[in-house]
């Protein structure tokens, strides 16, 4: 087999191939005995059926096996003993094939480019100088004091007031006709927070428990509900609970009831820790991706469109995904997908870029994960994932999806340990124009 190899570009190869003729008669003799085999032809035993009589009735099939056999494995033998780690689908122009003559055929594919790599040991970084204060720890101390909250019956009024919680009834119409999804009964509502329009949260204000009262309301023109974007809706309302929110008091019982501490004191140094822990992990991220920027930024190469793409898809589903948990509201605010495919293109990039820098570090370094950790970090996954732990094991029971896993890890371990031979600086924080002025 004649294999000629060009390179048009560093991430794209031509490939020639001519095969002998004695390799096509080969595999056209055994695409015939395999048909002959099975097929079933009047007259004629099983396996019995002359060529002539075979390629007279499977002449086109066989044709078409034979061809997809030679290209198949011309290029599975070309690409191992070339050391071509192709990224893209072959795309493939061949010549006419007959029995009895040479074979040749060309493909285009893209493979993954070679990339020098250099200074990755002890890169300089900057960490912003960072720490909890007091109004942080109160902050989360009183938010875990909301969550405590509990919401009772206001019994010495009947008029709704700016803050209350009310519970309501209400119906839509458009030009007198009710509309889909207008109609809706026990709504919560926290009168000022924002959750519904301004213009229905200040129409209820004033409004009396258990009367029926009509509230006009003119949706903005770019309201993400395009049935009602640019019109007035009636709405007819009705005020079934007013509620006011009751906060339990901050004291020791408040930290042995709610978070199992002897005394509020300690409560305020645990959540202390914790917001400490999680400006740690902040700060990690935030040096690590700092510390990719500047590799990539140090080594400029082009990148396999196919590997963009791939990743773009898979950019894109996580997207849809993070829309569909969050409701339809989200989902109408949705970009178009060529919107969407534009804003993504860049972060895809980004991210083919790190992991061959990364996966050609590690193969340097000789950084490796082995099955027993994947099986390990597997397991993780499974108990994690609680009710829906079988469905996380069979789908890491694919050898692609151990496989992509592996790399993900020493994806990781690789960036763990450049990032533990960097050399990090802290600096102070950026005034702003304000502090410059005082």
């Amino acid at each position: 087999m004649k294999v000629d190899v060009s390179v048009i570009n560093p991430f794209r190869r031509r490939i020639r191939v001519e095969v002998p003729a004695a390799v096509v008669n080969k595999e056209f003799s055994e695409a015939y005995e395999s048909v002959g085999r099975r097929a079933r032809i009047k007259g004629f035993r099983p396996g019995k059926a002359p060529r002539s009589v075979l390629q007279g009735l499977y002449r086109d099939e066989v044709r078409g096996q034979v061809l997809s056999r030679l290209v198949e494995r011309s290029l599975h033998q070309v690409f191992q003993e070339q050391g071509l780690n192709v990224v893209s689908r072959p795309e493939v122009d061949t010549d006419n094939l007959e029995e009895g003559t040479d074979f040749g055929f060309s493909a285009l594919v893209e493979v993954k480019p070679e990339i020098q790599v250099n200074h990755y040991i002890g890169r300089e970084l900057e960490k912003v100088k960072a720490q909890i204060d007091d109004n942080q720890v109160e902050a989360t101390l009183h938010q875990l004091q909301e969550s405590y909250a509990q919401l009772e019956p206001v019994e010495d009024r009947d008029i709704v007031a700016p803050g209350d919680f009310v519970v309501v009834d209400f119906t839509g119409s458009i030009d007198g006709q009710p509309f889909p999804g207008g109609r809706t009964e026990n709504y919560l509502l926290q009168v000022g927070s924002g959750k519904a329009l301004p213009e229905f949260e200040e129409a209820i204000i004033g409004l009396r428990r258990n009367g029926e009262h009509p509230v006009r309301v003119s949706y903005p023109e770019d309201h993400p509900n395009r049935d009602l974007a640019g019109k007035t809706v009636v709405f007819s309302v009705v005020i079934r609970e007013i509620k006011k929110k009751t906060l339990p008091p901050l004291d020791d019982e408040f930290a042995k009831d709610h978070g199992e501490y002897n005394s509020l004191d300690e409560l305020r140094k645990k959540i202390r820790s914790q917001l400490e822990g999680e400006l740690q992990q902040i700060q990690t991220t935030a040096l690590k991706e700092q510390l990719l920027g500047q590799l990539i930024d140090s080594h400029p190469f082009e990148v396999p469109p196919s590997m963009v793409e791939r990743q773009m898809h898979h950019l894109i589903q996580r997207h849809e995904s993070r829309l569909g948990a969050q409701g339809a509201a989200a989902q109408s605010r949705k970009p178009s997908l060529e919107e969407l495919r534009k804003d993504l293109h860049p972060q895809a990039v980004r991210q083919i870029k790190a992991m061959l820098l990364l996966e050609k570090i590690a193969e340097l370094e000789r950084i490796q994960v082995s099955e027993e950790e994947v099986k390990a970090r597997i397991d993780r996954l499974v108990r994690s994932a609680g009710e829906k732990g079988a469905a996380v094991r069979e789908f890491y029971g694919g050898a692609d999806a151990r496989d992509d896993l592996q790399s993900q890890m020493i994806y990781e371990r690789t960036l763990d340990y450049l990032f533990q031979h960097a050399s990090i600086r802290e600096i102070e924080p950026p005034v702003d124009a304000g502090e410059k002025k005082s």
